[in-house]
């Protein structure tokens, strides 16, 4: 299971709260302390391909389509 996989399940028990409740509780993905799944980009919440230098906390194709916006600029 990825993590996107876990909230899709969602609309299915939205009827049946009990078996939601036990469906957070064992396939919630668990806090992370440190590693390559604790930073995710703010913009579309996807984990690889992060950028985190400046502050920026983006992937590098959201930074791609807002870079000029913030202040960025092509040179070649």
């Amino acid at each position: 299971m990825t993590y996107s996989d876990y909230k899709k399940v969602f609309k299915q028990l939205k009827a049946k709260p009990v078996k939601l409740k036990k469906y957070i509780k064992h396939n919630a993905p668990k806090e992370r302390s440190c590693g390559k799944s604790k930073k995710k980009c703010r913009r579309c919440g996807r984990i690889r391909a992060h950028i985190d230098q400046y502050g920026l906390n983006l992937c590098r194709q959201c930074f791609r389509e807002i870079a000029t916006k913030i202040g960025f600029k092509k040179y070649s």
